[in-house]
Protein backbone atom coordinates (compact mmCIF):
# COMPACT_ATOMS: atom_id res chain seq x y z
CA UNK A 1 0.00 0.00 0.00
CA UNK A 2 1.17 3.27 -1.27
CA UNK A 3 0.56 5.04 1.82
CA UNK A 4 0.88 2.70 4.38
CA UNK A 5 2.85 3.97 7.71
CA UNK A 6 3.07 2.90 11.37
CA UNK A 7 1.96 4.97 14.34
CA UNK A 8 4.58 5.40 17.10
CA UNK A 9 3.51 5.04 20.56
CA UNK A 10 7.30 4.47 22.37
CA UNK A 11 9.56 1.69 21.81
CA UNK A 12 10.36 -0.45 24.85
CA UNK A 13 12.67 -2.81 25.98
CA UNK A 14 11.73 -6.72 24.58
CA UNK A 15 12.44 -8.83 21.79
CA UNK A 16 9.29 -10.50 21.64
CA UNK A 17 6.44 -9.91 19.34
CA UNK A 18 2.72 -9.53 21.12
CA UNK A 19 -0.14 -7.31 21.18
CA UNK A 20 -1.48 -4.81 23.28
CA UNK A 21 -5.31 -5.27 22.09
CA UNK A 22 -7.76 -2.36 20.23
CA UNK A 23 -6.29 0.42 22.72
CA UNK A 24 -4.94 2.62 20.70
CA UNK A 25 -6.09 5.82 18.96
CA UNK A 26 -9.79 5.69 17.19
CA UNK A 27 -9.42 2.02 19.05
CA UNK A 28 -7.09 0.87 16.43
CA UNK A 29 -4.95 -2.45 17.13
CA UNK A 30 -1.71 -1.73 19.56
CA UNK A 31 1.59 -4.06 18.63
CA UNK A 32 4.75 -5.04 18.97
CA UNK A 33 7.42 -4.62 16.32
CA UNK A 34 10.30 -5.43 17.87
CA UNK A 35 13.98 -5.72 16.88
CA UNK A 36 16.88 -7.52 18.96
CA UNK A 37 16.10 -6.63 22.23
CA UNK A 38 14.16 -3.32 21.65
CA UNK A 39 10.93 -2.59 20.14
CA UNK A 40 8.59 -0.28 18.90
CA UNK A 41 4.94 0.30 19.80
CA UNK A 42 2.89 0.82 16.83
CA UNK A 43 -0.67 1.02 15.66
CA UNK A 44 -1.08 0.72 11.22
CA UNK A 45 -2.14 4.06 9.86
CA UNK A 46 -1.75 5.91 6.45
CA UNK A 47 1.20 8.08 5.52
CA UNK A 48 -0.55 11.17 6.92
CA UNK A 49 -1.33 13.51 9.96
CA UNK A 50 -4.15 12.93 12.35
CA UNK A 51 -5.43 16.44 11.85
CA UNK A 52 -8.70 17.78 13.31
CA UNK A 53 -10.72 21.44 13.91
CA UNK A 54 -12.62 19.76 16.83
CA UNK A 55 -10.58 20.28 20.00
CA UNK A 56 -12.45 17.68 21.98
CA UNK A 57 -11.54 15.28 19.73
CA UNK A 58 -8.14 15.86 19.43
CA UNK A 59 -7.85 16.01 23.78
CA UNK A 60 -9.43 12.91 23.27
CA UNK A 61 -6.61 11.27 20.54
CA UNK A 62 -3.76 12.73 22.88
CA UNK A 63 -5.08 11.16 25.83
CA UNK A 64 -5.56 7.85 23.94
CA UNK A 65 -1.50 7.81 23.00
CA UNK A 66 -0.76 8.39 26.33
CA UNK A 67 -2.81 5.51 27.40
CA UNK A 68 -0.98 3.33 25.70
CA UNK A 69 2.14 4.47 26.68
CA UNK A 70 0.95 4.01 30.53
CA UNK A 71 0.05 0.32 29.47
CA UNK A 72 3.42 -0.04 27.74
CA UNK A 73 4.97 0.97 30.48
CA UNK A 74 3.04 -1.54 32.96
CA UNK A 75 3.84 -4.46 30.89
CA UNK A 76 7.73 -3.57 29.62
CA UNK A 77 9.05 -1.01 32.30
CA UNK A 78 10.45 2.50 31.66
CA UNK A 79 9.85 3.37 27.86
CA UNK A 80 11.18 5.65 25.70
CA UNK A 81 7.93 8.05 25.00
CA UNK A 82 7.34 9.63 22.01
CA UNK A 83 4.80 12.99 20.92
CA UNK A 84 1.48 12.74 19.61
CA UNK A 85 1.47 12.03 16.03
CA UNK A 86 4.93 10.54 15.35
CA UNK A 87 4.22 8.40 11.96
CA UNK A 88 6.84 6.19 10.34
CA UNK A 89 6.25 6.00 6.12
CA UNK A 90 6.14 2.28 5.32
CA UNK A 91 5.65 -1.22 6.84
CA UNK A 92 6.94 -3.35 9.73
CA UNK A 93 10.44 -3.39 8.02
CA UNK A 94 10.67 0.55 7.97
CA UNK A 95 9.88 0.12 11.43
CA UNK A 96 12.64 -2.72 11.81
CA UNK A 97 14.77 -0.97 9.52
CA UNK A 98 14.34 2.62 11.95
CA UNK A 99 15.16 0.36 15.16
CA UNK A 100 18.14 -0.97 13.22
CA UNK A 101 19.58 2.00 12.05
CA UNK A 102 19.36 3.57 15.62
CA UNK A 103 19.64 0.85 17.84
CA UNK A 104 22.50 2.19 19.92
CA UNK A 105 20.91 5.32 20.71
CA UNK A 106 17.90 3.93 21.74
CA UNK A 107 19.39 0.99 23.38
CA UNK A 108 21.39 3.10 25.00
CA UNK A 109 18.25 5.95 26.25
CA UNK A 110 16.44 2.74 27.31
CA UNK A 111 19.31 1.44 29.83
CA UNK A 112 19.92 5.52 30.97
CA UNK A 113 15.96 5.49 31.89
CA UNK A 114 15.51 2.02 33.64
CA UNK A 115 14.14 2.30 36.58
CA UNK A 116 13.24 5.76 36.62
CA UNK A 117 10.28 7.77 36.06
CA UNK A 118 8.98 11.23 35.52
CA UNK A 119 7.51 13.13 38.40
CA UNK A 120 6.11 17.04 38.22
CA UNK A 121 6.43 18.92 41.96
CA UNK A 122 5.13 22.45 42.50
CA UNK A 123 5.91 24.25 45.78
CA UNK A 124 3.05 26.53 46.01
CA UNK A 125 2.70 29.82 49.14
CA UNK A 126 0.12 31.81 51.27
CA UNK A 127 0.85 34.94 50.12
CA UNK A 128 0.80 36.78 53.58
CA UNK A 129 3.19 34.06 54.53
CA UNK A 130 5.65 35.22 51.92
CA UNK A 131 4.61 38.77 53.03
CA UNK A 132 5.72 37.63 56.34
CA UNK A 133 8.99 36.35 55.26
CA UNK A 134 10.13 39.52 53.60
CA UNK A 135 9.17 41.52 56.48
CA UNK A 136 10.96 39.54 59.15
CA UNK A 137 14.60 39.66 56.55
CA UNK A 138 13.82 43.59 56.07
CA UNK A 139 13.45 46.41 59.03
CA UNK A 140 12.79 49.47 56.97
CA UNK A 141 9.43 47.37 55.48
CA UNK A 142 8.73 47.16 58.90
CA UNK A 143 9.25 50.55 60.03
CA UNK A 144 7.72 51.84 56.92
CA UNK A 145 4.26 49.96 57.77
CA UNK A 146 4.21 51.06 60.76
CA UNK A 147 4.47 54.49 60.31
CA UNK A 148 1.68 54.24 57.30
CA UNK A 149 -1.10 53.55 60.46
CA UNK A 150 0.53 56.57 61.96
CA UNK A 151 0.30 58.85 58.60
CA UNK A 152 -3.05 61.24 57.44
CA UNK A 153 -5.14 59.15 55.14
CA UNK A 154 -3.66 61.11 52.32
CA UNK A 155 0.18 60.43 52.80
CA UNK A 156 -0.50 57.19 53.78
CA UNK A 157 -1.87 56.32 50.96
CA UNK A 158 1.45 57.68 49.31
CA UNK A 159 3.62 55.21 51.68
CA UNK A 160 1.22 52.68 50.90
CA UNK A 161 1.64 52.35 47.31
CA UNK A 162 5.77 52.78 47.79
CA UNK A 163 5.47 49.99 50.42
CA UNK A 164 3.11 47.76 48.10
CA UNK A 165 6.30 48.60 44.82
CA UNK A 166 8.54 47.35 47.29
CA UNK A 167 6.79 44.00 48.87
CA UNK A 168 6.60 43.10 44.93
CA UNK A 169 10.13 43.42 44.21
CA UNK A 170 11.31 41.74 47.60
CA UNK A 171 8.62 39.15 47.29
CA UNK A 172 10.04 38.03 43.45
CA UNK A 173 13.55 38.08 45.48
CA UNK A 174 12.58 36.25 48.16
CA UNK A 175 10.40 33.35 46.06
CA UNK A 176 13.44 33.41 43.83
CA UNK A 177 15.76 31.99 46.91
CA UNK A 178 13.17 29.98 47.98
CA UNK A 179 12.83 28.53 44.68
CA UNK A 180 17.04 27.60 44.71
CA UNK A 181 16.45 26.40 48.24
CA UNK A 182 14.07 23.91 47.19
CA UNK A 183 16.05 23.21 44.42
CA UNK A 184 19.15 22.10 46.37
CA UNK A 185 17.46 19.98 48.49
CA UNK A 186 15.36 17.95 46.01
CA UNK A 187 18.54 17.35 43.54
CA UNK A 188 20.46 14.63 45.46
CA UNK A 189 17.43 12.39 45.30
CA UNK A 190 16.76 13.14 41.50
CA UNK A 191 18.65 11.26 38.76
CA UNK A 192 17.72 14.95 36.60
CA UNK A 193 15.72 17.69 37.63
CA UNK A 194 15.24 20.85 35.81
CA UNK A 195 13.21 24.02 36.52
CA UNK A 196 9.29 23.82 34.77
CA UNK A 197 7.42 26.85 33.25
CA UNK A 198 4.24 27.96 35.20
CA UNK A 199 1.39 25.68 33.73
CA UNK A 200 -1.92 27.35 32.50
CA UNK A 201 -3.96 25.23 34.19
CA UNK A 202 -3.99 25.34 38.19
CA UNK A 203 -5.87 23.21 40.66
CA UNK A 204 -8.92 24.96 42.21
CA UNK A 205 -6.79 24.71 45.73
CA UNK A 206 -4.26 26.42 44.93
CA UNK A 207 -5.33 29.19 42.79
CA UNK A 208 -5.52 31.67 45.75
CA UNK A 209 -1.64 30.68 46.54
CA UNK A 210 1.82 31.73 44.74
CA UNK A 211 3.69 29.79 42.52
CA UNK A 212 6.92 29.35 44.37
CA UNK A 213 8.99 26.81 42.35
CA UNK A 214 7.76 24.06 39.47
CA UNK A 215 9.98 21.43 38.87
CA UNK A 216 10.52 18.32 36.32
CA UNK A 217 12.57 15.88 37.78
CA UNK A 218 13.43 12.04 37.14
CA UNK A 219 13.83 10.27 40.13
CA UNK A 220 14.55 6.34 40.31
CA UNK A 221 11.99 3.68 42.19
CA UNK A 222 14.54 3.39 44.75
CA UNK A 223 14.72 7.68 45.62
CA UNK A 224 10.61 8.21 45.11
CA UNK A 225 9.93 7.54 48.88
CA UNK A 226 12.32 9.64 50.30
CA UNK A 227 11.75 12.23 48.09
CA UNK A 228 7.65 12.10 49.11
CA UNK A 229 9.17 12.26 52.62
CA UNK A 230 11.00 15.40 51.58
CA UNK A 231 8.19 17.28 49.95
CA UNK A 232 5.88 16.03 53.33
CA UNK A 233 8.50 18.20 55.69
CA UNK A 234 8.23 21.50 53.11
CA UNK A 235 4.50 21.00 53.02
CA UNK A 236 3.91 20.76 56.94
CA UNK A 237 5.56 24.32 56.88
CA UNK A 238 3.13 26.78 57.85
CA UNK A 239 1.98 28.18 54.61
CA UNK A 240 3.83 26.28 52.38
CA UNK A 241 1.73 23.75 49.94
CA UNK A 242 3.49 20.80 47.27
CA UNK A 243 1.90 18.96 44.57
CA UNK A 244 3.50 16.43 43.90
CA UNK A 245 2.39 14.01 40.64
CA UNK A 246 3.68 11.08 38.84
CA UNK A 247 5.15 8.83 37.80
CA UNK A 248 5.29 9.99 34.14
CA UNK A 249 6.66 8.68 31.44
CA UNK A 250 10.48 10.72 31.14
CA UNK A 251 8.99 12.68 28.16
CA UNK A 252 11.15 15.24 29.28
CA UNK A 253 14.63 13.56 29.60
CA UNK A 254 14.65 11.48 27.08
CA UNK A 255 17.06 12.45 24.56
CA UNK A 256 16.23 11.89 21.00
CA UNK A 257 15.88 14.38 18.14
CA UNK A 258 14.01 13.90 14.90
CA UNK A 259 16.81 12.31 13.12
CA UNK A 260 16.33 9.32 15.65
CA UNK A 261 13.00 8.76 13.54
CA UNK A 262 14.08 9.69 10.14
CA UNK A 263 11.41 8.37 7.84
CA UNK A 264 8.87 9.58 10.21
CA UNK A 265 6.00 12.16 9.48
Amino acid sequence: MANEARYLYSVARTGQEGRLGSIGIQKNEVYVVPYKDIAAIVHACESRPYQTEDRKLAEGWVLEHSYVIDHATKMFGTVLPFSFDVIIRGDDDAVKGWLSRDYEKLAGELLRMQGTAEYSIQVYCDPACLEKIVLANNQELVDLKSRIEKEPKGKAYLLKRNLDLKMKDLAFIESGKLADQFFRKIKPLAEELKSAGKSSWTAEKYRDKKLIASFCCRVSDESVKELGELLEEINCQEGFYVRFTGPWSPFSFVCLSAADHAGAG
